[in-house]
């Protein structure tokens, strides 16, 4: 039994199940060292586009592809004896047919490992996703601020806050639901909002930036760590400060190899 009390690896239905028992605790990890550290902490690990921007230094998450979520799902698999490990589809990987769709998503299975994807948004995407379920292919939903509409929102902004907003993302809920995803992320939405919805679904929210009354809560892991020393909001609570850390060991490392102390006797042959 592990740090958790995991004693078994924790399938798309384990976290289903928890709704009402326990909270969620979901983080993004990209490589297999980190997804080694994190395995018995979590229940959930994510392997989010998100990577376009905290990995490759992108801007949004629009610049991410198949075989990028590909490649990293693969590493973490390697560090994941018990976490769940959801890949993320990222944009136009499940957009423009059920068809592509399916092929993406079970090439994340199939190649990358993944026990499950995750793909954005709500009503628009309820047949996709019964479709993914029904091939066999476990989905967690994705509504509210959605990264991969940051062209449409014109930024990362906060959504549900007008009665028309919150009505359409409280829809897209109950139709992710609906099409059977087995649990869904709310991100980016006032909490009463969240409440409502989680009050409402049979399948657990997993919360980010939605508040406490989630089922659960996920985080970018370099926000949580405090590798990202930039960036901030206000839902993000650094548990860590290693990006200082880092840099200071990076310092001292440098200081000493053009000083002559590094590598002193006890590091040599």
């Amino acid at each position: 039994m592990d740090s958790s009390g995991k004693t078994k690896k924790l399938t798309a239905q384990d976290i289903r199940l928890k709704k009402g028992h326990d909270k969620i605790v979901m983080a993004t990890c990209y490589d297999y060292t980190f997804a080694r550290l994190l395995d018995d902490k979590v229940d959930a690990l994510l392997v989010g586009d998100s990577m376009g921007m905290v990995i490759q230094g992108r801007k949004s998450t629009l610049g991410v592809t198949t075989e990028d979520v590909i490649y990293h799902t693969q590493a973490v698999m390697r560090g994941s004896r018990l976490a769940h490990v959801i890949a993320d589809m990222p944009f136009l990987s499940y957009q423009c047919s059920r068809e592509d769709a399916v092929r993406n998503a079970g090439r994340m299975l199939a190649e990358g490992g993944a026990e499950a994807v995750k793909l954005e948004g709500g009503t628009i995407m309820a047949e996709t996703i019964r479709y993914l379920v029904a091939c066999g292919i476990p989905v967690m939903g994705h509504v509210g601020l959605t990264p991969q509409s940051v062209n449409v929102f014109g930024g990362f902004k906060i959504q549900g806050r007008t009665e028309d907003s919150a009505k359409r993302i409280f829809e897209d809920a109950m139709a992710v639901a609906e099409a059977g995803a087995y649990s869904i992320v709310l991100e980016g939405i006032p909490a009463t909002l969240a409440a409502e919805i989680t009050a409402k679904l049979t399948i657990p929210t997993i919360g980010i930036g939605a508040g406490i009354q989630c089922d659960g809560q996920v985080l970018v892991m370099q926000d949580m760590l405090g590798l990202n020393t930039d960036f901030q909001p206000r839902f993000v609570k650094r548990f860590a400060n290693l990006g200082e850390q880092v840099s200071q060991a990076a310092g001292l490392f440098a200081r000493e190899v053009r000083s002559g102390e590094f590598p002193g006797k006890e590091h040599s042959f």
